[in-house]
């Protein structure tokens, strides 16, 4: 069952367990064709629970050690010690414990798995404009720390996510970030009319670089651009569908 999933790895990870899973291989039909892993969506329960089971055999983990937390866009990173009875609101989490799986969902926000091999510490955040703007990333280097890690051995990736010349907003949007640093600037190009495009994985390049991480890259795939290998949030609103599947992307020490 897990041979049929299209799962991207980075070698940066190694040796590592981890993936970057893209919409190939699942259980769920319609607008959610596909391995969609969001248990808020409104597809059906049963397919998206098949779906994350695949996900956990995949990853050689029981389906309820595939921890994720209720994601909000936040700053907030949890230290998972065992899995959640409930899922804390946050959106990150970093743990030292063998056997657990730190998962995020996405569907155009960055997913971002972080590891120090040598220290035993892992990291899992999922970074949107708002989580990135306001440290998330940051915080999760700093969890890891906590945990013994250090932050130039930390290997971080992003993985699928919203490029530049598919992201555009406005202009109250670029004022966000340059209310917090007059610099951002140099992360937006001009569009048409008042419109801008955001370059939001070099912007978590650069917070993750900025945080001390040893490596940083992203792995160069566009979620939006790709219909038949990711789901996107946008692309989902710009088609007038009524909802869309979501991404997972994990990493298990």
């Amino acid at each position: 069952m897990a041979t049929t999933l299209d799962c991207l790895t980075d070698p940066a990870l190694e040796p590592l367990t981890h993936g970057f899973f893209t919409r190939k291989g699942g259980a769920s039909s319609g607008i959610f064709h596909g391995l969609n892993c969001g248990l808020g969506s409104s597809d059906q329960s049963e397919a998206v629970m098949m779906n994350r089971e695949r996900v956990a055999t995949h990853l050689s983990v029981p389906v309820a050690a595939l921890v994720g937390v209720h994601q909000v866009h936040s700053a907030d990173v949890v230290t998972v010690s065992a899995p959640f009875d409930k899922a804390p609101r946050a959106d990150a989490m970093v743990t030292d414990r063998p056997g657990l799986a730190l998962s995020v969902l996405t569907a155009d926000c960055q997913p971002v798995l972080l590891a120090d091999p040598d220290a035993g510490v892992i990291g899992a955040a999922h970074a949107g404009w708002r989580g990135a703007l306001s440290g998330v990333l940051e915080n999760t280097v700093r969890e890891m720390e906590r945990l013994g890690a250090r932050a130039n051995r930390i290997a971080a990736v992003i993985g699928p996510t919203i490029s530049q010349r598919a992201y555009e907003v406005g202009p109250e949007f670029m004022e966000s970030f340059l209310v917090e640093d007059a610099s951002y600037d140099r992360f937006f190009a001009q569009g048409q009319g008042d419109r801008l495009q955001f370059d939001l994985p070099s912007f978590g390049l650069f917070r993750l670089r900025k945080a001390g991480v040893g490596q940083a890259h992203w792995t160069g795939h566009c979620t939006y651009s790709d219909p038949e290998r990711f789901f996107s949030f946008r692309r989902s609103v710009h088609r007038h569908e009524a909802d869309y599947g979501r991404l997972i992307a994990a990493i298990r020490l």
